[in-house]
């Protein structure tokens, strides 16, 4: 089953707005001044980051297979044995580590004894059930952020 990322006000405006900032910057680099071989490389570095951050906004979702949960954020890829997690804090908001998320207050995902990863399915009840149907060994906790 496949799982959309939620996207927050303030995910949205930030990403966004970099993105704007940022083609702002280009298009004023593109009419207003002389081409020369610097302009062209930041023209360029400009082109790929705004697309980054765009891929990662609208291109962030979750899959649950019967034994693994795959995850896409732009450029960041990676699956899960579900068998491998031990517990779901429901709520909780990782500000560092893996976070393949584009929204506060999701599920942070342990596995092992240090191991934690960081989604944000569209709905956070729907996942853990989803996916306590496939393993019920799953300690679901919930916090208030």
């Amino acid at each position: 089953m496949k799982f959309r990322s939620k996207s927050d006000i303030q995910t949205r405006f930030f990403i966004l707005g970099i993105s704007s900032l940022l083609l702002a910057l280009l298009l004023y680099k593109v009419f207003f001044e002389k081409y020369t071989n610097d302009v062209i490389v930041f023209n360029i570095i400009m082109l790929f980051v705004i697309g980054v951050l765009l891929w990662m906004h609208y291109g962030t979702h979750y899959e649950l297979t019967e034994s693994e949960l795959h995850y896409k954020s732009g450029p960041i890829r990676g699956k899960i044995k579900i068998a491998e997690i031990t517990e779901i804090i429901e709520g909780k908001t990782l500000w560092s580590g893996l976070k393949p998320a584009t929204a506060r207050k999701g599920l942070l995902i342990k596995l092992g004894k240090f191991d934690e990863i960081y989604i944000s399915p569209e709905s956070n009840e729907l996942f853990v059930d989803k996916i306590l149907e496939i393993n019920t060994n799953i300690k679901i906790t919930t916090t208030k952020d």
